[in-house]
């Protein structure tokens, strides 16, 4: 096995769907192998639309997906999934069986068995405690069902690993502390990892290299660093600004240069004023409810 996961290579894919919308647009891409890439873009950008080409589960309307120089489309699909890790939103898993059939439901196609040890393996990796293996789901929280995800899709032991917004359902705290174990296990174990995100935040702060889609194309390819000084253009400095401006209203307040760092009103906030300026609809009078705005 080599030590780093396998290339991707996207040319010339586009989706386009009956009615018009078109999806993604002639993208065409390469990832090194063992890279870590994240794809970041507004809602409707088709980010999860590309990034399912990669393992077939909806097929282009033209272009090609290769990996490591072979045709996605050459073979059985399912045989090319069960290749590949693919991690997503909601989970996903199945709430009849405990954690460890949830861990191994990859193996049953090739007619391979996880053992105890081999799912208390998998549970490591994910910083959970072999004990949870007779779990059953709902006994868990949020976190930990996600984790329980990304151990089930390393159970095959893929080299590509395929994430679809895999943090966006969990709290800031549990959020951040997953990514921080994902970067880990991507780098652990030579993983190739693409990652699809809307915050641009995870992106820069997870990923060695990150793509910003708008309007079915990609508009800008850079690394953290070149973004955060400016580059990539219009689209991608608009994902970008959105950490920026958080992080300096945050150094406003640690430094008391906010309005509201000691508990101040807002600098909007108008003086009060007397009742009978503001009308009976503003004192609140019940016969003066139902009048419009």
């Amino acid at each position: 096995m080599s030590d780093i996961g396998p290339s991707v290579s996207l040319s010339g894919v586009t989706k386009a769907y009956p009615g018009g919308t078109t999806a993604v647009d002639d993208v065409s891409i390469d990832i090194a192998g063992g890279s870590f890439v994240a794809l970041v873009g507004s809602s409707g950008s088709g980010k999860s639309t590309l990034l399912k080409t990669i393992n077939r589960l909806i097929a282009p309307s033209a272009g090609s997906v290769a990996i490591d120089g072979v045709d996605v489309s050459d073979g059985d699909p399912f045989r090319l999934r069960r290749r590949i890790g693919y991690v997503f939103q909601n989970i996903g898993l199945f709430p009849h069986m405990t954690v460890a059939e949830n861990v191994a439901i990859g193996l049953r196609p090739e007619g391979r068995k996880a053992t105890a040890d081999r799912v208390a393996e998998l549970l490591a990796l994910v910083d959970l405690p072999a004990d949870f293996a007779a779990r059953m789901p709902d006994a868990l929280s949020g976190g930990q069902r996600q984790r329980v995800g990304v151990a089930r899709a390393l159970a095959t032991e893929p080299r590509l690993l395929l994430m679809d917004e895999p943090f966006g359902a969990l709290d800031p705290v549990t959020r951040d502390q997953l990514g921080t174990a994902i970067r880990d296990l991507h780098d652990r174990l030579g993983l190739t990892t693409v990652m699809v995100t809307h915050d641009m935040a995870e992106a820069l702060i997870l990923s060695d290299r990150v793509l910003v889609k708008d309007k079915g194309r990609i508009v800008a390819d850079a690394v953290p660093k070149a973004l955060l000084a400016g580059e990539g253009g219009d689209a991608a400095q608009a994902l970008v600004a959105v950490p920026k401006a958080q992080m300096e209203r945050l150094g406003a307040i640690q430094s008391d240069r906010h309005p509201r760092a000691s508990g101040g009103p807002s600098p909007d906030v108008r003086p009060k004023s007397n009742s009978s300026e503001l009308g009976p609809r503003l004192r609140g009078d019940d016969e003066n409810e139902g009048l419009a705005e």
